[in-house]
């Protein structure tokens, strides 16, 4: 073997034996100096090893046969050197499946033990004390082996080991009682048993209870709904009365919002009237300023007019007026003498159509007056006279209207005129009529008096 260091890695331990140690030398998961030939270097195990403890058919203290499996976790301790040493002193030349078998024995051995002296109830009910009891009992006789139980869990009870017709015998571990293996099958089926008869009284346990927790569920129920009712009544009038109180004081407040409103509305147009008067009597400032204003520029603009048409036209207009007065005197004298000449003359031609006129009035009164004295000597001639010389004019009168006349429909019996002749003879007979109603006006015959003449 080659001198110098060797090392190992955490789940093992170097045991260095030899020259230089009175004892071995223990190297956890490190490194150690070794002298060849003269030392020697071993290596042992600190892995984790589980086991799965089956223990079959086990007799409780009842006498009842039952199977358990537990499953431990195991290891060598490389932590306690003394525990180390005492593996290293059981186990050193072994392997890691020896010492397995070795602590799975020892573990199953004290886990039938523990089962002996329990009932079949204790194991099936208090799991965690049967486990930990065999952990307690197991780990005592490890730890003399430089073993340590890390953990052990109860995995499994029953009581049934198959359907295997062989007969056997079995020793009692307490008395050495040879049982024949279909006693055995015999006791099969208490765990059944025992759980059909706990479930049958869980089950009967469980209708009383729930009778009972009905029963208490209907009067709980029944209280309850009373109180339910007593505090639903408590709470609507509680409610009403909130509410009451609520419409009451949102009434007042209501009242007062409104009447701070209303103040902060007076307010607010009182003050923008206030503001608008302001501004008025500003634009009415700066109107009267501006009117002012205007007012200085128009008496400035009327003094320099003023002053333009005193320059311009005032004094051009009185040398004007001047020149016109004079004119206008040399005129009225023009006029006055023309005027005189002209009343002179008019005197004189007014004199002479004066004469004219009278002669010519006095003329037309003779002519008159003979005509008058002629009417009154021929009076009816002069009437005739008159008639013979309106009576066109009468005729045109009467065919005025047929003038206007755009249409005219005439009907014939057949015996007489028809056309222009009818009409024509129409207005003669109407014109005929004429004497006739002079007559019946006048008393003159015009007829008569056309004969005569």
């Amino acid at each position: 073997m080659p001198w110098g260091f060797v090392t190992c890695g955490p789940n093992e331990a170097l045991v260095v034996s030899g020259c230089c140690y009175m004892k071995p030398l223990l190297v956890p998961g490190g490194r150690a100096f070794v002298w060849p030939a003269v030392q020697q270097v071993q290596r042992i195990s600190l892995n984790t090893m589980t086991l799965q403890v089956e223990s079959p058919c086990v007799y409780t203290s009842q006498g009842v046969p039952i199977s358990v499996t537990g499953i431990a976790q195991v290891k060598i301790q490389g932590q306690n050197e003394d525990m180390l040493l005492t593996a290293c002193e059981q186990f050193l030349d072994k392997s890691e499946a020896e010492i397995q078998h070795i602590a799975l024995v020892t573990l199953e051995g004290h886990q039938r033990a523990i089962m002996g002296s329990m009932t079949v109830e204790e194991i099936y009910k208090d799991r965690k004390k049967f486990s930990k009891q065999v952990f307690e009992v197991a780990s005592s006789d490890l730890v003399n082996m430089g073993i340590t139980v890390v953990s052990y869990t109860l995995k499994d009870i029953r009581d049934e080991e198959g359907d295997s017709k062989t007969t056997r015998t079995l020793g009692n571990a307490a008395g050495g009682t040879l049982i024949r293996l279909d006693q055995i099958r015999e006791n099969q089926g208490y765990l059944k048993s025992l759980g059909m008869a706990r479930t049958a009284e869980v089950k009967r346990d469980a209708r009383i209870g729930e009778a009972e927790a009905r029963c208490d569920a209907q009067i709980k129920e029944a209280i309850a709904e009373e109180q339910r009712m007593a505090a639903r009544f408590l709470n609507d009038t509680e409610i009403s009365k909130a509410q009451r109180d609520f419409e009451l004081k949102k009434a007042a407040y209501d009242v007062e919002v409104q009447t701070k409103k209303a103040e902060a509305e007076m307010a607010y147009e009182l003050q923008a009237a206030k503001t608008k008067q302001r501004i008025k009597e500003e634009q009415m400032q700066v109107k009267v300023v501006e009117r002012t204003q205007e007012i200085a520029v128009q008496d400035q603009e009327m003094k320099r007019r003023e002053q333009e048409l005193e320059a311009t036209i005032r004094k051009p207009a009185e040398a004007e007026k001047f020149r016109l007065e004079k004119i206008a005197e040399a005129n009225k004298y023009r006029v006055v003498l023309e005027a005189e000449a002209e009343a002179e003359s008019i005197k004189i031609r007014g004199e002479a159509e004066a004469f004219a006129i009278s002669a010519k009035a006095k003329a037309e009164a003779e002519q008159m007056a003979k005509k008058a004295e002629a009417y009154r000597e021929y009076r009816e001639a002069a009437m005739v006279e008159m008639l013979l010389d309106t009576l066109p004019k009468v005729a045109a009168e009467i065919a005025a209207p047929l003038s206007q006349a755009k249409k005219i429909t005439m009907v014939s019996t057949g015996s007489g005129e028809v056309g222009a002749a009818k009409l024509t003879g129409e207005v003669l007979d109407i014109v005929n009529k004429v004497p006739e109603l002079v007559k019946n006006i006048t008393g003159v015959d015009i007829a008569r008096s056309v004969h005569a003449g």
